[in-house]
């Protein structure tokens, strides 16, 4: 297996292979003999009961009644894997009818959707890929899998690992942004938090990558659309982090509800059995999206859930989520000829080691205890985690004449909008089984912040999403006798993920008006935004002294807001997706192509690729974040300026905290080839360093490059770099950067 050079350095390399290597010889030798003796004694019946899927019931701890239909599947072996059950009892009462009372005795697995925490619900995924910290995204992922794991749950369908770059698409909430270097590293890191070093670890859960291929490219960013695109762009851009989650372990991968240039990805054997199974030797099993193989009717590929199955089993998808095709019809295909027991075979044994290797087998009750259930969910190291990486997830997006941090004793505080005191909408979407009980408002934390240094003062403002007339009265009253105001804005938690397109991406209902109008008393107006997806802030950025993007932060939102405002926490964060001046620029991301009419210094240019009433660039770009310190680049050198292809080329700069205070910086390393064999992006990130400097601190950052960072997919696909000039750009975002150049001979 080939390991991108930026997953792991040559020592971490080598180390993986002989593990693996160990683990062929030793361990999966005799799970491969284990697994063939059970397939060799099942029925043709009970192999496919292995690749379904059933939808259950929402169960937390108390217990369950599944309907007969159900427990009858089960004792048939008709069931392989349990969707949506959690919870130690439950999940214990179903592993007993299939342990005790089915032939096989083969043990179910309980996938549940633990996306970004399952009781301490942490920052939304793209809230936290802002922090530029993969250990602290791991160690969420790690908390995340402890919880679950204590509540019967084995199976997680996360990491979403979509590239996403059009804010309109719901689920670009799920996922790590818009870039696909770093969209593989916190791949990597997620599955490597949720799975850990050891499968027969009792607190560790197989991950999924989903959504395999090419979802985050929906067409107009509608989701469950169709995606259409070159093979180039599809290898270059969306396979990545899907390559990095396989090469990191990950147990299982999600088909995507969309078609990806005509063919439906359940049904898609190019993406299934020649690059995941074939050039990638995925040895994982993957699993369809909820209903997918069902959908391939709708899709117009198949006339009925007969051909619909068969298609899908065929392309080797291994389990059918919920849609029951695969129940109803896979013994009849394969008994026609349609679908060869090989391929059913093959489906099983992946299944069967997953389980094998969870050490369901050895015990299959090992996720069901109830005492850990009671001891360890919301433990305060699983509350001190969510903190820490929530207040990293911080961006701060303006801060004119530093305006922050305020001080504890500044006086009288507003705090004003309809998500200042809003419980669930700090939770976000896909927040499993987080309770707003459990949630610290960002009302709340400001008031545990100042205790009685200031005086607070609450006013809701107006409602999220109306466009019904609302009076602000109340709210101007309130800022007009504080003495700074902290304005909470955005959209509900639900209005984005699944489902939650958007074609607008201004502010929702009233808010812009309650903004202006609280404006326009004159006081000082820090706008707090709680999204999911990057927002047109143009009138905002243009008037507003200070601008916080804080996200759907989760079960701690509050105390880690808290500790920003206040100065405890120097905001690191740094976006991941850019921000347009307006949703027509969508879909935006930095690492545009050039084109043969670059609009350069000549605005008033028309005859160049332009906009007539928008820039062209985005309101605040890809890797953009201020600190309340400021940090200087300066000469950017290198180790030579001429490299083969057999050399490393290091590149340094120098870094200096010039501000008044500590502070950390995420340094972006990125690259531009400037004559190739198909056209290469303007800029393309190729490294990333966080650093902690102190006040007037210098240091100097080291990152390196080699052949295999410079290559890309020429028009013929072959894997190649170019002999030639490449610029090199160092700065603390996409765009505010040095520059210098190297010739790769």
């Amino acid at each position: 297996m080939l390991f991108p050079a930026y997953l792991m350095n040559a020592q971490e390399r080598n180390s993986k292979e002989q593990k693996i290597a160990e683990s062929n010889s030793i361990d999966r030798i005799k799970m491969n003999q284990f697994v063939d003796n059970l397939i060799s004694r099942m029925t043709l019946e009970e192999k496919v009961g292995q690749m379904n899927q059933i939808p259950g019931f929402f169960a937390i701890t108390s217990p369950v009644k599944p309907d007969s239909e159900l427990i009858n599947g089960i004792k048939k072996g008709q069931v392989g894997s349990m969707l949506n059950v959690i919870g130690a009892e439950p999940t214990m009462q179903l592993q007993k009818i299939a342990v005790n009372e089915s032939r096989l005795k083969i043990p179910l697995i309980f996938g549940y959707d633990i996306i970004h925490g399952c009781k301490t619900i942490f920052p939304i995924p793209l809230g936290e890929s802002a922090s530029w910290d993969l250990d602290a995204i791991k160690k969420s992922a790690r908390v995340a899998a402890d919880e679950a794991s204590a509540m019967g749950v084995d199976w997680t369908f996360a990491p979403m690992v979509d590239i996403a770059r059009d804010a309109r698409w719901g689920r670009i909430a799920e996922g790590a942004g818009e870039d696909p270097y770093y969209g593989s590293l916190v791949a990597k890191a997620r599955v490597e938090g949720f799975q850990g070093d050891d499968f027969t670890a009792g607190n560790t859960i197989v991950a999924c990558a989903k959504h395999y291929a090419a979802y985050g490219a929906a067409i107009g960013g509608r989701d469950y659309n169709s995606a259409d695109m070159s093979e180039r762009t599809l290898r270059e851009i969306y396979l990545p982090p899907f390559h990095a989650a396989v090469t990191a372990g990950v147990g299982t991968l999600m088909t995507a509800f969309c078609s990806l240039n005509g063919l439906p990805a359940t049904a898609n054997d190019f993406l299934i059995r020649q690059i995941l199974k074939g050039e990638w030797k995925f040895d994982g099993f993957i699993i369809s999206d909820a209903g997918s193989v069902g959908e391939l009717i709708q899709h117009g590929v198949a006339a009925n859930q007969y051909e619909a199955a068969g298609l899908a089993a065929n392309a080797q998808c291994d389990m059918d989520m919920g849609s029951l095709s695969y129940q109803k019809e896979l013994v009849n295909l394969v008994k026609n000829g349609i679908v060869s027991e090989e391929i059913i075979n093959d489906a099983v044994k992946r299944i069967l080691k997953i389980k094998y290797r969870l050490g369901l087998f050895q015990n299959p009750y090992k996720y069901c205890k109830i005492e850990r259930e009671k001891s360890e969910i919301l433990t305060q190291e699983h509350l001190s985690a969510a903190r820490d990486i929530a207040r990293k997830s911080i961006v701060l997006l303006k801060n004119t004449n530093n305006l922050l941090p305020l001080k504890r004793n500044i006086g009288k505080i507003a705090v004003i909008g309809p998500l200042a005191d809003a419980p669930q909408d700090m939770l976000g979407c896909w927040s499993a089984i987080g309770s707003p009980e459990n949630v610290t408002t960002i009302l709340q934390g400001i008031k545990k912040a100042v205790a009685n240094q200031s005086e607070i003062f609450y006013s809701k403002g107006c409602e999220i999403n109306s466009n019904e007339p609302e009076n602000f009265d109340e709210a101007v009253k309130t800022a007009e006798k504080s003495d700074v105001v902290l304005l909470v804005v955005g959209e509900a938690g639900g209005m984005t993920g699944e489902a939650h397109s958007r074609t607008n991406l201004d502010i929702p209902g009233n808010q812009l008006d309650l903004i202006k109008a609280v404006k326009n008393t004159g006081k000082p107006v820090v706008v707090m935004l709680s999204n999911g997806r990057p927002l047109s802030l143009k009138w905002i950025a243009n008037n507003v002294p200070a601008i916080i993007e804080t996200w759907f932060l989760g079960t701690e939102a509050g105390n880690a807001i808290a500790d920003v405002v206040f100065g405890d926490y120097n905001p690191s964060g740094k976006l991941t997706v850019s921000f347009p001046y307006t949703v027509g620029q969508e879909p935006l991301y930095y690492s545009q192509l050039p084109t043969g009419r670059p609009l350069q210094n000549d605005e008033n240019d028309v005859w160049k690729t332009h906009y007539i009433d928008s820039p062209n660039d985005a309101l605040f770009p890809f890797g953009f974040g201020l600190s309340y310190t400021s940090f200087e680049y300066s000469n950017l050198r290198l180790n030579r300026q001429k490299i083969s292809k057999n050399d490393t080329l290091k590149i340094f700069v120098d870094v200096k905290n010039i501000g008044n205070r500590e502070g950390e910086e995420v340094s972006q390393l990125y690259i531009h080839d400037l004559v190739a064999g198909a056209s290469r992006p303007a800029r393309e990130l190729k490294g990333f360093k966080k650093i902690s400097l102190k006040q007037g601190q210098k240091a100097t950052i080291v990152f390196s490059l080699i052949n295999d960072d410079l290559k890309y997919y020429d028009n013929k696909l072959k894997w190649m770099s170019n002999p030639g000039v490449y610029d090199i750009y160092v700065g603390g975002n996409s765009k505010d950067v040095i520059k210098t150049s190297f010739v790769l001979e």
